[in-house]
């Protein structure tokens, strides 16, 4: 299994519904991708003052992430997508 280093979080996206509140379908096309994701895997933190912070999510959290953040780091292993970001680009647990 990957470990992440540092304060890195390992996500794997969670697909959000493909409907409008009022019914209307959108084609996967025009939909963004998911800003919420599983927590996977989670590094030990960083270190500050010379001592190791731990991070604020574990394994199994559903996190709300910025759009923004996971755009560039998206890692496939074992065949599944996932998305590598910095704790610092979760905007909160859900």
């Amino acid at each position: 299994m990957f470990k992440p280093l540092h304060n890195y979080v390992l996500l794997e996206r969670i697909e959000e519904e493909n409907k409008t509140t009022g019914g209307i379908i959108i084609p996967d096309t025009a939909r963004e991708k998911p800003s919420r994701g599983r927590v996977i895997a989670v590094g030990d933190g960083e270190f500050m003052n010379g001592a190791r912070v731990p991070l604020s999510v574990a394994a199994g959290d559903t996190v709300l992430f910025a759009k923004w953040a996971a755009s560039a780091n998206e890692v496939k292993l074992d065949g599944h997508d996932y998305v590598l970001i910095k704790e610092s680009d979760i905007l909160g647990i859900l």
